[in-house]
This record gives structure tokens, C-alpha cells and sequence, in this order.
């Protein structure tokens, strides 16, 4: 169920960002460097905050825990956005949909690329998700352990990038 919801969202995501995205920063004055620097730091304290979190070796506990509600509340925040679907991935629907092409016909070709392309991924996402489970009992504790210590980094690491490619726009833009 949570796979569903966070492949949905995924979809639904990159489709608005794809379609409506430009007019949304513009709207706000906010330029496309601006948004991979704020979601930059967005990922690197997301992935930190993993990367910094104790080992708890009581999943029965947690699991008799946590309630739908619960679980469907994170499905957006911090799983779809920026986990999932992120900055880069924003950044780079929103500028497709800001050079896709005016004319009615070529228009409606490259928007229905895109949906099929979010399709597609938002498919990826549902079968990744939905099959975490049995990989984590696959891995074991401990190989669990390796596996999220190395996603935590390579998070912030990507992190650091999308922050690295806005701000040396923003930071060559003051040279011109």
C-alpha cells in the first residue's frame, strides 16, 4: 500500500512539475538554481539525519507500533519528496516542460513522452518499494546496517551536488 502511494505521488509529481513548474517558480520570482541550492540542503539534512541515526534492533516493536495513519503520513514527506523524486528530479521536469516545443501537435507529443516517461518511473518505484521487504530479510540485520550507512551518504553526497550545480550558476551569474 505504501509502495502505491509513494509510486502515485511520484507520478504526480513529476507531471505537475513537468506542467506547471515554470509558471510556479516564476510566479514566485524563484529561479531553477535557487531550487536544486534550497533542495540541495534539503537532501544533505535528510541524509545526514539517516546517516546520524542509531541502530535499533527492535523492528517487532516498531512494527506492532505504527499505524496506518502513520505510514501513509511519511508517504509524501520524506518519501516522495525529496527521497524519491528530489530536486534533481524536479529540476530537470521542470526544465523539459520549460523547453518543450509551443505548437499544439508537438506539444501534445513531447507532454504525452512525459507522461509515459513518469509512468515508467513511478512504475520502477512501485516494484522497488514493493520489494524492499524481502530484500531487507534477504540482507539481514547487519548487511541492512552497510546498506542504509552507504544510501545515507551517497544521499548527502548527492546532496552536495544538486547544492555544487545551483549555486555555481548563482555564484557565475554574480560574475557576468
Amino acid at each position: 500500500m505504501l509502495a502505491q502511494r509513494i509510486a502515485m505521488n511520484c507520478f504526480i509529481l513529476l507531471i505537475a512539475s513537468f506542467l506547471t513548474g515554470t509558471h510556479v517558480l516564476a510566479f514566485f520570482g524563484i529561479s531553477l538554481p535557487v531550487v536544486q541550492v534550497g533542495g540541495g540542503l534539503i537532501v544533505i539534512s535528510t541524509g545526514w539525519s539517516l546517516l546520524k541515526q542509531k541502530e535499533e534492533d527492535d523492528r517487532g516493536r516498531a512494527h506492532r507500533d505504527v499505524e496506518r495513519q502513520d505510514i501513509l503520513r511519511h508517504a509524501f514527506y520524506p518519501l516522495t519528496l525529496p527521497l524519491t523524486v528530489g530536486p534533481g528530479s524536479i529540476s530537470v521536469a521542470i526544465t523539459l516542460g520549460a523547453n518543450a516545443p509551443r505548437l499544439s501537435v508537438a506539444n501534445l507529443l513531447v507532454t504525452l513522452g512525459a507522461v509515459i516517461g513518469s509512468a515508467l518511473i513511478a512504475v520502477s518505484v512501485f516494484l522497488c518499494y514493493g520489494f524492499a521487504d524481502r530484500l531487507a530479510r534477504l540482507l539481514g540485520a547487519t548487511g541492512m546496517s552497510v546498506i542504509m550507512r552507504l544510501s545515507s551518504f551517497l544521499l548527502v553526497c548527492i546532496g552536495v551536488q544538486i547544492l555544487w550545480n545551483g549555486a555555481s550558476v548563482l555564484l557565475g551569474s554574480l560574475a557576468k
